[in-house]
């Protein structure tokens, strides 16, 4: 697998580039082209991962040996800026200030690198469904069937983003050649509906169990996670309920409720276990991942130094308070506080800062609730160098705005002895976990008037965490989409959450003090980029209103 993985990136490319070009010469075919590639079981293997590693992209910044390159140091973080939840802190990176305060234009940074990351996926997933009809060199009768199900979950899973971010997208299942110039807009609706039927595809042939596929393999189970969610979209709420609710009875996923892994024996609790380094994967002895994307530190096929800056963004710069400061592996690393969360919903305790006005210092969390502890959030900042070491430095109102001091995520933080300011965070990432299955699950008997059953999804997630239970009278979407912060803060992706659901302007408005007399209704969507509108120039591409 190692072997193949040490190419993959190289095979995602010239698959994505072979989609697009109308001026290669069709008689040069190098020793990776798709001819000559896609002959075998292990030439489809070889492009599978080329698959994953464009997926895993979707968090990549400047490229370096990446499958994908967004150019620029917030590229998860604007899925994060212009929500509920976090503001962009005086540690400003100019690639994030459009999205900060809602000045995004159609050539703004990322808006075209998120289409054509979106695209790079479908076209790489489309080239492995039309060889694989051609193909009929199979080690096993079932890898045919196999190969599709993954290229058909991964051009669902690019559709997922255009959806959410752009709206009306073209659908391509093709490969065109030469070059097209009058593509249309599919309709969102459509699309959902081609996606619907990509992930069935992929649910009746994926793998069924977990623990028969190598770490960050998709499953049957990973498909219909995502399907729940397309439905959640297309307001079919009954069969988003169907799906959510075969994940949970499939027997093959629990939530963690005791300590594992690889820091068991240390202080800590078993909700900050899901994110310790090597925690990740069934084979830790976590039962809760769905689907975990592979960024192992210092392996062939893991992550890059610009893969997943998450860390950065969520991490307070507390190194620029230098007298009290320095970098250490027990502090997370580097940051850069990209982001920094709102205290109405983190809230202001043990810290100097001001609580907000109607606020309680402890934010939405109960003081039961692990997913607020000591090991989950780092609240409590303790100088380590050696003049001030043992000093308690208080987070006052200013360096939470300037960013060199908050309460921060401990999920996030990442950093080895041998090498503190390094970028990435190389540990692997839980795309699809069960708390969020659960949580999907409450959406869709909220969306059947079913509030009784709604808590009763949120509660095994609550009581978990030892938190109190949440009555039918209590549980509507604004709780709901509390929870999903107390516990999925930064591993969803928000922006996509608030849209999916509805509430995206209204939860602005409500929560975000910077832009709630900025934000309106066109704000849900990206302009789609100019390039794009003006490459298609053999027929109009409309922009979304508002651009």
């Amino acid at each position: 697998m190692n072997k193949i993985l040490k190419y993959t990136s190289v095979i995602a490319l010239a698959m994505a580039a072979t989609s697009c070009s109308d001026f290669l010469d069709e008689e040069l075919k190098s020793s990776l082209s798709p001819e000559n590639t896609f002959t075998s079981s292990l030439g489809f293997e070889a492009g599978s991962a080329g698959l994953y590693s464009l997926a895993r992209s979707e968090y990549n910044t400047w490229g370096e040996k990446g499958a994908f390159m967004h150019n620029g140091a917030c590229a998860y973080a604007v899925q994060q800026i212009a929500t509920d939840i976090v503001f962009q802190s005086g540690a400003k990176d100019g690639s994030l200030t459009h999205y900060a305060n809602l000045t995004m234009t159609p050539s703004t940074l990322f808006i075209e690198s998120y289409w054509n990351w979106s695209y790079s996926l479908i076209n790489a997933a489309n080239e492995i469904l039309i060889y694989a009809n051609k193909n009929n060199n199979w080690s096993y009768p079932t890898d045919k069937a196999l190969y599709q199900a993954e290229a058909r979950f991964f051009r669902a899973y690019g559709y997922r983003s255009l959806q959410y971010l752009y709206g009306d997208a073209p659908w391509v299942e093709t490969i065109q050649q030469p070059f097209v110039l009058n593509f249309t807009r599919t309709p969102r609706a459509e699309l959902l509906s081609h996606m619907v039927d990509d992930l069935k595809f992929a649910v009746d042939n994926l793998p069924v169990n977990p623990d028969a596929v190598k770490p960050g393999k998709l499953t049957k189970w990973a498909a219909l996670h995502l399907l729940a969610e397309v439905y959640l979209c297309q307001k079919d709420y009954e069969n988003a309920r169907k799906c959510a609710r075969q994940v949970i009875d499939s027997g093959y996923f629990s939530l963690m409720k005791e300590r594992f892994g690889a820091e068991k024996g240390k202080p800590g609790d078993y909700f900050h276990d899901l994110f310790v380094e090597n925690n990740q994967n069934r084979t830790s002895g976590n039962q809760e991942s769905i689907w975990v994307m592979q960024f192992e530190y210092k392996t062939v096929g893991g992550g890059t130094p610009s893969d997943d800056w998450t860390r950065r963004d969520w991490l307070p710069q507390y190194h620029q308070l230098g007298s009290f400061f320095k970098i250490c592996s027990e502090y997370g690393g580097r940051g850069l506080a990209q982001i920094a969360p709102f205290k109405w919903w983190i809230g202001t305790k043990n810290t100097n800062a001001t609580p907000e006005a109607g606020n309680v210092p402890d934010g939405i969390f109960e003081d039961t609730d692990i997913r607020n502890s000591e090991y989950n959030f780092k609240r409590e900042w303790i100088a380590n160098q050696e003049s001030t070491k043992g000093q308690r430095v208080h987070i006052t109102d200013k360096y939470w705005q300037d960013g060199w001091l908050f309460p921060a995520p401990t999920k996030f933080f990442f950093a080895h002895d041998d090498d503190l300011t390094h970028t990435g965070s190389y540990r692997d990432r839980m795309k699809f976990r069960l708390s969020e299955t659960y949580l999907l699950l409450a959406e869709a008997y909220l969306g059947l008037n079913d509030a009784d059953n709604a808590a009763k999804a949120v509660n095994v997630v609550r009581n978990r965490a030892k938190a109190s239970s949440v009555s039918a009278s209590q549980m509507d979407m604004d709780f709901l989409l509390d929870e999903r912060i107390r516990e999925l803060v930064g591993e969803e992706s928000r922006r996509f959450t608030l849209v999916r659901t509805g509430k995206y302007v209204d939860r602005v408005r409500k929560y975000n003090e910077v832009l709630r007399n900025t934000v309106d209704e066109h704000h849900a969507l990206w302009p789609v980029p100019k390039t794009i509108i003006d490459a298609n120039r053999d027929i109009e591409f409309p922009q979304n209103p508002g651009y």
